[in-house]
């Protein structure tokens, strides 16, 4: 699909570059007030730095993943996705 994630990179601290299926790239930026509940686990460096591609969706460990097709609607209206 054309939201299927084929690449993932760190560009910065808490912050992701994407590309997609279609060739679409954009950023996906996580601000710290987001880090809470199953996303808590990514306040650690070492923990976000093990961020990978699992059945075309970014994934860390401990069942922690990104629906990619909201992220792909976010990136491709507006450039990036911000977690808030």
């Amino acid at each position: 699909m054309k939201w299927d994630v084929i690449n993932v990179k760190s560009i910065a601290p808490l912050a992701l570059q994407v590309q997609f299926a279609d060739g679409t790239v954009g950023k996906v930026i996580f601000e710290s007030s987001h880090l809470t509940g199953v996303f808590e686990a990514l306040k650690n460096p070492v923990t976000f730095n093990q961020f990978h591609i699992d059945n075309v969706a970014v994934a860390w460990p401990g069942d922690i993943d990104l629906a990619p097709d909201a992220m792909y609607a976010q990136i491709k209206s507006h450039g990036e996705w911000v977690l808030r």
